[in-house]
């Protein structure tokens, strides 16, 4: 059955699929379905200011720029280039000289329409342009839907790192519409699914169990299979975010996999691996070096690289020098005082956070995936 969001009649409010309560109560809502896009009543229903600001890129543009005439709101659309390269200052520039070029005001709000990259950096827009102006995330991949458009992160990347400059700003609205991921080639749905299977090792072991089950399902975007893997990932994200929206602690698991995955895109260069696939190999290469601690066992290991495997993953990187690699580790944003933390397994369903491993594990750690890219 489709979870769809029924509008309801004479202005009532929508209800949300989730609510993420956040301090100061303010709430983060979500909607959750199947064609809401395409949905005129849903859409005039969100009630939005009467101008906004649609950032997006021009694939997204052609396949959902229509459905925009569906807000009940002017809108103008704002393209950026399609890529992790165009996470930029100089993008985030172009698009403040657009707004105050068409004298957005303080009322606007801005709409992210598209993956990680658009919903990143327009987030960032939202955050700073005259002090910060309403958010709307309409995320339409599947690497958005579950992780990128949910929690407040915004940023946009330097080139010494992932993500450096941003800030925390939460949307008021996450509209994910199930359809848009049967649009998306392959490769990018797949990446997807490696933050899918990280909230399993993270957080929930009959999800990840539901996983190891359901592959065919999943990789064939069955309606139900996909609602549920978005819906499940976003309950379980609004969860850690709800207990610590600045990532003062927990929140911190939600990274695992990415100081390795962080720094091998950097390393590679942005656009050459998606950042989906360096989450999964960053992954692996964590759950080695918990093994290699002893934080947890073989098994554990080998279900997360299976996993992976059946969902058409890679747990290889590509060539890679081990001392830049651990240059841009440096860089990672769980570093505290000059000093390195992982989230590291210890079985499925619980990780931990520690900067308490043994740098001879770490080198090889990196020496045997070197070995394995070479």
């Amino acid at each position: 059955m489709r979870d769809r969001i029924l509008v309801r009649n004479h202005g009532e409010a929508l209800k949300p699929t989730l609510a993420v309560k956040l301090d100061d109560h303010r709430t983060s809502s979500l909607y959750i379905g199947d064609g809401l896009l395409q949905d005129t009543g849903f859409m005039a229903a969100l009630g939005l200011p009467s101008r906004i600001a649609v950032i997006s890129n021009q694939t997204v543009a052609n396949l959902f720029g229509s459905c925009l005439n569906n807000l009940s709101a002017e809108h103008e659309l704002i393209l950026i280039g399609d890529g992790e390269e165009y996470k930029s200052l100089e993008t985030y520039s172009q698009v403040m000289d657009e707004l105050v070029t068409r004298q957005f005001n303080r009322d606007m709000a801005v709409v992210a329409l598209g993956g990680g990259v658009v919903g990143d950096l327009a987030g960032f827009v939202a955050a700073t342009y005259q002090r910060g102006v309403r958010l709307v995330q309409i995320p339409t991949t599947l690497l958005a839907q579950v992780d990128s458009a949910l929690g407040g992160k915004t940023a946009v990347n330097h080139a010494n790192g992932k993500n450096l400059i941003g800030a925390f700003y939460q949307p008021e609205t996450v509209l994910i519409d199930a359809a848009t991921l049967r649009t998306l080639p392959p490769k990018v749905f797949t990446e997807g699914l490696a933050e899918v299977i990280k909230y399993g090792v993270i957080y929930d072991p009959e999800f990840f169990a539901w996983l190891e089950d359901n592959a065919n399902a999943v990789l064939g975007r069955e309606t139900d299979a996909l609602q549920f893997i978005v819906r499940r990932s976003c309950e379980i994200k609004a969860a850690v975010v709800a207990d610590d929206e600045r990532e003062q602690g927990q929140r911190a698991i939600l990274n695992y996999g990415h100081t390795f995955g962080h720094a091998l895109e950097a390393e590679c260069g942005y656009g050459q691996l998606l950042h989906g696939e360096a989450v999964s190999i960053g992954m692996v290469m964590a759950a080695d070096l918990a093994t290699r601690e002893g934080y947890c066992d073989s098994r554990t290991a080998k279900r997360i690289k299976n996993i992976l495997a059946a969902y058409r993953l890679p747990s290889t990187p590509p060539v890679f020098d081990k001392h830049a690699l651990l240059r841009s580790m440096a860089m990672d944003k769980k570093v505290q005082q000059g000093k390195l933390r992982f989230v590291l397994p210890k079985y499925i369903g619980s990780v931990f956070i520690t900067g308490e491993f043994r740098l001879v594990n770490l080198h090889e750690t990196l020496d045997a995936y070197s070995d394995l890219c070479a």
